[in-house]
């Protein structure tokens, strides 16, 4: 069975079409500037040259279109036709209390997904619209929609409730949700086969550290807690987000410096981070060059940055009342080696013991960087959410009645 995985932005579109007989990637590739007419498709087909072709591309369904014809393509293909695409699969980011786990997409599937759209506005509605392309596209063929949030929907109500009133809980959903769901998930269950042990017996904190991140405690195979919140602006300091400040910050800086909502709301999910405290860069092989190099505002960030991821790993065994796991996995957490060691360094007190050669390798591999005397294990796992929204829809669609 072959299932094309789509992960659709506002303006963008991911795709990987796996085998699912070997889950293999026959092909994979991105839609930029959909909206344009100097829109960009990159496509990487397996065993091929990759190709970037420039032309308007003014929707999502057009955008779903040219790749469909770039996986047919006599030259650039890997099907032979649209019929051997046997099944599609959605990232989408917000589930709500609606959805606790992957599901097939009906009717009223969508209807609740738009229910959320408010929870989600910059995410959700553009999911709809990749749903909608394929509808037009591939009107015969089951589509899957899996949730960052579902893995998280197993947290205690102590973890997900916010001490305000409860109205608010009860009529507006205000609660947390968290996000990385699929990732979490992959990377904890990943680490505990790598160990050769069971889920249920592991006490883990997951890291997704990318330019967002989030991390998770993983209680015996559960979502215990998880570091964003109702929006991924809550938890760690990030790349442009702010994390975790005060939230009587808010209206005073609204008041002293006259910010509108919108304004205030930039400020935090695209002005703060490691950009705003380094004044260089939101990115974290930028700021780490820099602090090699001395720089005061940068040594500043990084060491904000490290302080709080720490001190949420801390919190996390201590929530668990234990830990036997620590997992490093995104961007930053598979290739920043440096920021690592600067983490575990400083977590001997949970008996993290960091093997240097280890963490320093280059390999792209599932690996543990700790040493063999660690109490704590701890393990790089590279993820992969394309794979598990692939898992998913197979599961789903090998089971459903119609099939």
């Amino acid at each position: 069975m072959n299932i094309l995985v789509i992960n659709a932005g506002s303006s963008s579109l991911k795709y990987q079409l796996f085998d699912m007989q070997n889950e293999s990637v026959l092909a994979k590739g991105k839609v930029e500037r959909i909206g344009m007419d100097s829109a960009i498709l990159s496509h990487e087909p397996e065993d091929k040259p990759e190709v970037r072709e420039v032309s308007e591309i003014l929707d999502h369904t057009n955008a779903i279109r040219r790749v469909l014809d770039m996986l047919v393509h006599k030259d650039h293909g890997v099907i032979q036709g649209m019929s051997d695409i046997h099944a599609v699969g959605h990232r989408v980011v917000h589930g709500g209390e609606s959805f606790a786990e992957s599901v097939i997409v009906t009717q009223e599937v969508k209807l609740e997904i738009k229910k959320l759209f408010d929870l989600a506005p910059l995410h959700n509605p553009a999911h709809m619209m990749g749903i909608q392309a394929v509808d037009t596209n591939l009107p015969e063929v089951p589509q899957v929609v899996v949730f960052d949030t579902a893995f998280h929907q197993t947290m205690p109500a102590a973890s997900y409730l916010y001490p305000i009133p409860k109205l608010l809980y009860n009529k507006h959903k205000i609660r947390r949700y968290g996000f990385h769901g699929t990732s979490h998930m992959y990377v904890s269950r990943r680490a505990a086969a790598v160990l050769g042990q069971a889920m249920e017996d592991l006490k883990m904190v997951t890291c997704h550290i990318g330019n967002g991140a989030s991390l998770c405690a993983v209680n015996h195979g559960k979502s215990f807690d998880t570091s964003m919140g109702m929006t991924p602006l809550e938890g760690l300091m990030m790349g442009t987000r702010s994390g975790d400040i005060d939230p009587a910050i808010v209206p005073y800086t609204m008041a002293q410096a006259e910010l509108s909502m919108s304004e205030i709301n930039s400020m935090l999910n695209k002005h703060s981070g490691l950009l705003a405290i380094s004044g260089l860069s939101s990115d974290m092989r930028e700021i780490v060059d820099a602090v090699r190099e001395g720089d005061k505002n940068a040594t500043l960030a990084f060491n904000m940055y490290e302080y709080r991821l720490r001190k949420y790993i801390g919190a996390y065994a201590a929530g668990m009342n234990g830990l036997d796991v620590l997992v490093f996995t995104a961007g930053v957490g598979e290739n920043s080696a440096f920021l690592r060691k600067s983490v575990c360094e400083q977590l001997t007190v949970l008996g993290v013991e960091l093997d240097t050669e280890r963490n320093e390798s280059s390999s792209r591999e599932d690996r543990i960087i700790s040493s063999d005397a660690s109490r704590v294990k701890v393990l790089v796992i590279p993820t992969n959410e394309e794979l598990v929204i692939a898992r998913d829809t197979y599961q789903l669609i090998k089971q459903s009645p119609a099939k």
